[in-house]
């Protein structure tokens, strides 16, 4: 959709306040990656998935005549870790900007070394723009480097099928559907309900996607505890949300199907599952997947528990970029309150900014491909009172291992005892 982004006073204050850090130096020797008068650069912004910049790309450039942006993306998190991890390692190829989802950003913070401090290029005084446990997730436990600037959060949410619940008779009405599942043991028993009912359909898409949003409901760590140490198989959250999960796999409620592979991303538009937990930012893959014939046919109900929340990003400079102060103002305005409000006009990715959540239009935003879902109010409601959860530096594969084990015991090639045995090697093996 076209995004109408309000000039406000952040903004211009934000990139002046940059630029005057910048040039604070004096002088007129051209320092390393500054244009000299009439230059004209690109500026490289690697991304994954939908982030919603084309409309604040235009408009940044419609003011920077000296600057273009090249947005190089590649669809899948899981496509574009390796090569990132590839850029970083090799010292070139990763751009003048880096997208770092908040699974993947600790083993990063790991390397601070790698990325511009962001606190170098006037950064400092836009820490009350973000959520404060946001601010913080990018910033190096003695206060002194900020390698990101928070994008969105991962407010939680359920998407779920009207027409499909009313074929099985149970209420279609967003609240209604909310009031169905206060924890996941009713959500189980609404799911043992519908397959009772349904002639095609299995009740969610995947056992990933469950138990990784009952698990980060279990506390403020999951596979690692603060000191990086394996926790696996002695955190009970752990084993609370797997076994959560797989009484409903084993209650036939899961479709089996792999996330972010093609079954899956069909499955939207075949109606193969009738709930899927998703965060904000996922409204948009679900209307691109599912297509315009079942536009009103989806909607968003409240989430199972106590909310949670599940992804979210954030913009870094690699030290390898050539063009550091420039990319720093962009990565500010893009992430600053305005640009988080077009970006979730544009693909529904909430805001880390409280200014941004809220701001009228926010708030008052319906999504009309989910009947007319007020987005903005039901993501809205949690996201300022979502607590971060810890996530160490090699959650990204040892999370890998468990999903592979969860997926073994959809298929029917483990138990859930020889699943659960096969998550806790695996991912021994996986952790370094």
């Amino acid at each position: 959709m076209t995004t109408q982004v309000r000039r406000g006073l952040f903004a211009a204050v934000a990139i002046t306040g940059l630029v005057a850090t910048a040039a604070c130096g004096g002088g007129t020797a051209k320092q390393e990656g500054t244009p000299q008068a009439g230059e004209k650069i690109e500026l490289v912004v690697k991304t994954f998935s939908k982030f919603g910049y084309d409309e604040l790309y235009k408009k940044y450039e419609a003011t920077h005549p000296d600057i273009t942006i090249k947005e190089e993306n590649i669809a899948q998190l899981g496509d574009y870790l390796p090569k990132l991890q590839q850029w970083m390692a090799a010292g070139s190829g990763a751009g003048d900007i880096v997208a770092l989802e908040e699974g993947i950003l600790v083993q990063f913070m790991a390397k601070p070394e790698n990325f511009v401090n962001l606190l170098d290029h006037g950064a400092g005084p836009l820490q009350d723009k973000f959520l404060d446990w946001k601010w913080k997730q990018a910033l190096t436990p003695d206060g002194k480097t900020l390698i990101g600037l928070g994008t969105d959060v991962g407010a939680q949410g359920m998407c779920y099928r009207r027409d499909l619940f009313e074929q099985a008779g149970l209420p279609a009405g967003r609240e209604e559907v909310g009031k169905l599942w206060p924890t996941w043991q009713a959500y189980l028993e609404t799911g043992k309900k519908f397959v009772a009912a349904s002639k095609e359909a299995k009740f969610f898409d995947s056992a990933g996607g469950i138990f990784q949003n009952v698990l980060m409901q279990q506390g403020d760590h999951t596979y690692f505890d603060t000191a990086n140490k394996l926790v696996i198989d002695t955190n009970p959250g752990v084993k609370a949300a797997w076994d959560t999960t797989t009484a409903m796999v084993t209650a036939g409620l899961s479709a089996k199907l792999q996330m972010w592979g093609p079954q899956w991303n069909a499955g939207f538009k075949k109606g193969s599952f009738a709930t899927i937990a998703c965060p904000a930012w996922m409204l948009g893959l679900i209307k691109e997947q599912a297509g315009p014939g079942l536009a009103g046919k989806w909607d968003v109900a409240r989430v199972p528990g106590s909310g949670a929340v599940r992804g979210g990003s954030f913009l870094a400079v690699p030290k390898q970029s050539k063009h550091p102060k420039e990319a720093a103002e962009l990565a500010a305005f893009l992430t600053g309150p305005e640009g988080q409000l077009a970006a979730f006009k544009a693909e529904s990715n909430f805001p880390s900014s409280p200014q941004a959540i809220d701001d009228p239009a926010v708030q008052a935003f319906t999504n009309e491909y989910f009947n007319g879902a007020p987005v903005g109010k039901i993501f809205g409601e949690s996201a300022k009172t979502l607590k971060p959860v810890y996530l160490g530096p090699d959650n990204q594969a040892v999370g890998d291992r468990v999903g592979e084990a969860l997926q073994a015991l959809e298929q029917g090639k483990l138990d859930v005892s020889a699943a659960w045995s096969k998550a806790l090697e695996d991912a021994k093996r996986s952790a370094k």
